[in-house]
């Protein structure tokens, strides 16, 4: 993964000192950004980590550091029918925060991500089949064609572009995979998008987004499930922030 990001560096000062060596942030930054290049350092919150407790090293005054990380990443995917290649720019946050004690620091780290997908209304779907309903009936077609008309044929409903975020909170030692988190909010939605679409694309992802409509409050339950199936090895106090954003 080539990652583009952008770093905010915080340590806290004591009252006794008026400002901080910043060229210390930027030499620890490099440093642990080469040991990332040399395979050293292999996933983006433990880059952070590894910088807030090297800031705690390099500024003896400090008790607590923080680190923030954003960054854009290409995500290589396949249109579903006719399997041509596209790319999706997914949006990731990581954060670490190390806190001095009289052993070792206590580092708290976070990974996330934002996702951009599609969501279809359930509620103008549902006003769309009872009309189709009455009309289906007053043809004449019996109760057994219609009902197997409605499992082939969707109805159709507005659709609404979605941002789903979702950042995980863990110790230190503990580890949360961003490919899975990515799949989390991707399948949390109606349906994915997609940069390139041919006719048979196209059509596909309207069917799809159509016969799994879904409301903003049902993608955030949809991830709470998720979370929990995928990360029941977590500890009880990671912190887990879940957000849908329906345009």
């Amino acid at each position: 993964m080539v990652f583009i990001s952008n770093f905010d560096v915080f340590v806290d000062l004591p009252g006794s000192l008026k400002g901080a060596n910043l060229s210390r942030n930027f030499e620890v930054i490099d440093e642990v950004l080469q040991q990332a290049i040399d395979g050293d350092v292999s996933q983006i919150e433990q880059l952070c980590s590894v910088v807030a407790r090297k800031l705690l090293d390099r500024h003896e005054y400090a008790d607590r550091t923080e680190v923030l990380m954003r960054s854009e990443f290409m995500v290589k995917r396949e249109t579903p029918i006719s399997h041509t290649a596209c790319h999706e720019v997914v949006k990731v946050h990581a954060r670490a925060i190390a806190r001095r004690t009289f052993r070792t620091p206590i580092v708290r780290k976070s990974i996330g991500a934002e996702v951009t997908g599609m969501t279809a209304c359930p509620c103008a779907q549902n006003i769309m089949k009872e009309r189709a309903m009455r009309v289906l009936q007053g043809l004449d077609v019996s109760k057994d064609k219609i009902d197997a008309f409605f499992d082939e044929v969707p109805m159709a409903t507005h659709n609404q572009r979605g941002k789903g975020f979702l950042c995980i909170e863990t110790d230190d030692d503990q580890h949360v995979d961003l490919e899975k988190v990515i799949s989390i909010l991707k399948n949390s939605m109606s349906s994915g998008i997609y940069e390139l679409l041919k006719r048979g694309d196209e059509g596909a992802v309207v069917l799809a987004a159509h016969k799994n409509p879904r409301f903003v409050e049902d993608c955030v339950r949809e991830m709470a499930k998720k979370v929990l199936a995928e990360f029941e090895y977590l500890s009880g106090d990671s912190m887990v922030t879940i957000k849908q954003t329906n345009e």
